[in-house]
């Protein structure tokens, strides 16, 4: 077997745990040089994994590795992380632009702070990093830029519940179509790569996912599989592209895409981004943006509707240990009728319909067909999002909590 990146030089952002670090031990067992560029140092009592950790596998993998500590936010700190590098292995010939932040909030849910994470880490991350490594990719053996990013897909559908996350990854893939083009010409192929489907990390179980979720998820290894077909590639004829894993590993003649399932046979969710005729196949309906937000906006729940039956029998069923898990405000709007759960330990539990009397933590809009199918488990709540049948403003992680307790109290109704 011909190892194609063996000796190469592969520079990766946010590479201590998840789909950079996959994307960094595929490149390893070929033979790389592998650069960990992250923050974390010291392991997270809930997202396990530092530059050190990750070092150790590639080498066990068979890759050369350095960690070293780098936060996207500090220019200097890109620099010497870069400079390290080139003193480590004497250049760099891949950059694979990995590390994201990601707050799934509307404009008044945005604080500042965190907009301005997204924004330093996601596009300016991405676009200094690059910067500072063309120099030495000019130098480089088959030159590759790769952003973890999305096709710009100008919908707003991806737009209208999280704007600034939006932006913030597009201007990642914003990246690709304008820097594709000016390095044409020195021979530095630059593109992008995005998941057909959800992808099971440590990051997403820490948002809320539970095993309810990751079965209907891909692992790493497909992306980390595609990205190797990508940075393979002649850099001077594949170029310029917003790749999808799915049409890449195809493409490559792989049949076999259950292998890359969590739990083979079970429906899959899309990711973001995605274009409607790219969706098609998925088991969710492919909807125009914002036509089932109008429904429910617009349409008042008649006397006796589904959802006010459930909330009705809601109280009874909600235990001591679901309050504890879940130690938060819901309000739901279905179908132009307002109801809230308040479910704070620190409160009697209260399940009413109206406004709740403190702020909730996260909100629930939807049509009252789609909350009792989400209510009887007909219809996953991460299903109804993706699907444009389900908005959800708020706390993102306790929204996913919020999809486990209906799947316990789903037998009870």
């Amino acid at each position: 077997m011909i190892r194609k990146l063996a000796g190469k030089t592969v520079f990766i952002t946010g590479a201590s745990r998840g789909i950079g670090k996959q994307i960094a031990l595929k490149v390893a067992e070929d033979g790389a040089n592998v650069v960990i560029a992250a923050k974390t140092t010291e392991a997270h009592p809930k997202l396990p994994g530092t530059i050190y950790s990750a070092a150790e596998e590639v080498e066990a993998a068979g890759g050369k590795a350095l960690p070293v500590q780098c936060d996207l936010r500090d220019e200097q700190n890109v620099k010497n992380a870069i400079d390290e590098a080139v003193k480590k292995f004497g250049g760099i010939d891949i950059l694979v632009n990995n590390a994201s932040a990601i707050s799934l909030t509307g404009t008044l849910q945005t604080e500042m702070k965190r907009y301005d994470l997204m924004h330093s880490i996601n596009t300016r991350g991405t676009f200094m990093t690059s910067k500072y490594c063309i120099p030495h990719l000019l130098k480089g053996s088959n030159p590759h830029i790769l952003n973890l990013s999305p096709p710009l897909v100008m919908n707003p559908r991806w737009f209208k519940d999280h704007v600034a996350y939006t932006m913030a990854k597009y201007g990642m893939s914003m990246c690709v179509l304008g820097m594709a083009a000016e390095l044409a010409p020195h021979g530095i192929a630059v593109n992008a790569l995005w998941p057909r489907t959800a992808v099971w990390t440590a990051a997403m179980k820490m948002l809320g996912g539970g095993d309810d979720v990751a079965k209907n998820c891909r692992k790493p290894e497909v992306l980390s599989d595609a990205a190797y077909a990508i940075l393979t590639k002649d850099s001077r004829s594949f170029t310029g592209n917003f790749c999808i894993d799915e049409e890449v590993l195809k493409a490559e003649g792989v049949t076999d895409m259950d292998k890359y399932a969590v739990a083979p046979g079970n429906p899959l969710m899309p990711d973001f981004f995605l274009p409607d005729e790219m969706i098609k196949g998925f088991d969710i309906e492919v909807t125009p943006a914002g036509a089932h937000q109008a429904q429910a906006e617009a349409t008042p729940s008649s006397t006796g509707s589904k959802a006010e039956r459930i909330f009705t029998a809601m109280e009874g069923i909600l235990t001591d240990d679901m309050r504890s898990e879940l130690n938060a405000c819901l309000s739901f709007q279905v179908s132009g009728q307002n109801w809230y759960i308040d479910a704070s330990t620190a409160r009697p539990l209260k399940v009413a319909k109206g406004e709740a009397d403190t702020k909730p933590d996260v909100t629930f809009i939807c049509d009252d067909d789609t909350f009792a199918q989400i209510a009887s488990g007909e219809l996953k709540a991460t299903n109804a999002f993706m699907g444009g049948k389900l908005k959800v403003k708020g706390n993102l992680a306790l929204a996913m909590k919020a999809e486990k307790l209906f799947g316990k109290m789903k037998s009870k109704l």
